[in-house]
């Protein structure tokens, strides 16, 4: 194989995959339905990409060489792509996504980090446990790590860390020998249809840690995901005690905690994370004893957990000033955005708290629009944007309304993205935070730089 080429590019599964092989020697090429900042760093690193779905734009090196080359897709690509079905007809090998890092972390000794909620955190959080420590990992992650402006670490250690999605069942191509479960709750019921089919696609995965590996579980995930396990099965909780858990907690300025990690063997005494709020503690209690057990000396882990800058979009708080506070965060399903509104409250008392939630896909939205509300009605204002599709058509009957009409606030209202920054304009600010998995983080730049100059910071 000389050559891969990649449907769907842009995506931070994808991307971080591409940039994997480019950095082999391989040819990398690929499509993507829309420019992003991520798709110009790939091709500042010499990786060629196209933004029209269209045969006639794919390199010749590709097309005419079918010997050699492998096409890698994702599962958001509608299925009436021209290139994913020329690609088809002409017999291609062409895998998903899922079974490139499948194979890859076959050869490899693989940490993975699954959960319906908070993975990439954790993910990206021991990935740089073992890379500050020394330790080393190739990491694949579904996030772009502050700390290396990457979604993709290299190393000639043989430890690969990865994020295991549960969309489309992807991390059941993953056989770790140790895993961490954050959560395992409702959510992709487009794909699942109820809970049950997602606590045993989880189970399933749980089944595939190797004998004599090691499953870190979050305790009161569910009993039921750990029915088949042949592992050794640990569990980790914020406060609560059990294998790994905190203790002695204070919170400081700022929102940041110093801690007491306790583990089966001892306790690291002045833990701090280098991200505030509640919700980084337990992710660090999780990506610590991943790293714990992965053999990671624990003064290392207590040093790198303090050096930890975050991962865009996940609690990212770009303005922290007495003026004004802006926080732009991925969450995209209800206790998410419960646990992020819990955290902010917490760093920034007594501020009146202002979210903006772009809807991510109808079936979500459908599925959970009491949830929403529920979650939403915490804030102090809400401004609701129109649902962002990804991959699905309209479900009649289904729009941000139905969210919107059952949230209990006074101060709610519902507006286009294009008037977002008008509104914005015309509104007193003191905490504000972006929700949403979809085009959202397009708009985070232009929020930032309009409260910067109207509040003078």
């Amino acid at each position: 194989m000389k050559n891969v080429y990649f449907i769907g590019i842009g995506g931070i599964g994808m991307s971080a995959l591409a940039r994997y092989y480019n950095n082999l020697g391989y040819f990398t090429a690929g499509y993507d339905r829309s420019e992003s900042a991520l798709t110009s760093q790939l091709e500042n690193e010499g990786i060629e990409i196209h933004y029209q779905d269209s045969v006639s734009l794919i390199p010749p090196s590709i097309i005419n060489n079918k010997k050699n080359t492998l096409v890698v897709y994702t599962p958001a690509i509608p299925s009436d792509s021209k290139e994913l079905n020329w690609f088809r007809a002409n017999k291609f090998e062409m895998i998903k996504r899922s079974s490139a890092l499948g194979h890859i972390a076959s050869t490899k000794n693989t940490l993975a980090i699954a959960g319906t909620h908070g993975k990439t955190t954790v993910s990206t959080m021991l990935a740089h446990i073992l890379e500050h420590s020394g330790m080393g990992c190739t990491a694949f992650l579904g996030g772009i790590s502050v700390n290396y402006n990457s979604n993709l670490l290299l190393s000639q250690s043989n430890t690969l860390v990865a994020e295991a999605d549960e969309f489309d069942r992807s991390f059941l191509q993953l056989w770790p020998n140790i895993a961490v479960i954050t959560s395992a709750e409702a959510d992709h019921l487009d794909i699942y249809n109820n809970t049950q089919s997602i606590k045993s696609a989880f189970a399933l995965f749980a089944s595939q840690v190797k004998e004599g590996g090691t499953l870190i579980i979050k305790k009161g995930v569910g009993k039921e995901i750990e029915k088949d396990v042949k592992a050794n099965i640990l569990y980790y909780s914020f406060k609560d005690k059990c294998d790994f858990y905190a203790s002695n907690l204070e919170i400081a300025e700022g929102g940041f905690f110093n801690f007491t990690l306790n583990y089966p063997t001892g306790k690291i005494e002045g833990c701090k994370v280098g991200t505030p709020g509640w919700i980084n503690v337990e992710n660090a209690i999780a990506a610590g004893a991943a790293a714990i057990i992965h053999g990671c000396p624990p003064d290392k882990v207590k040093k790198a957990l303090a050096s930890f800058k975050g991962v865009q979009r996940r609690f990212d708080i770009k303005i922290n000033n007495p003026k004004c506070s802006y926080i732009d965060d991925y969450a995209h399903h209800p206790n998410e955005i419960s646990a992020a509104i819990s955290s902010i409250r917490n760093i920034f008392a007594g501020k009146r708290l202002t979210a903006i939630f772009q809807p991510h896909l109808y079936s979500r939205t459908r599925d959970f629009a009491n949830e929403f509300a529920k979650s939403l009605s915490k804030l102090d204002e809400l401004i609701l944007l129109d649902i962002y599709p990804a991959r699905e058509e309209p479900i009649k009957g289904v729009s941000s309304k139905i969210i919107f009409d059952k949230v209990e606030l006074e101060n709610k209202i519902m507006i286009s993205k294009e008037k977002l920054l008008e509104e914005l304009n015309n509104r007193e600010i003191e905490t504000l935070i972006t929700f949403g998995a979809g085009d959202i983080d397009r708009l985070v730049n232009p929020i930032t730089e309009l409260l910067k100059k109207r509040y003078k910071i």
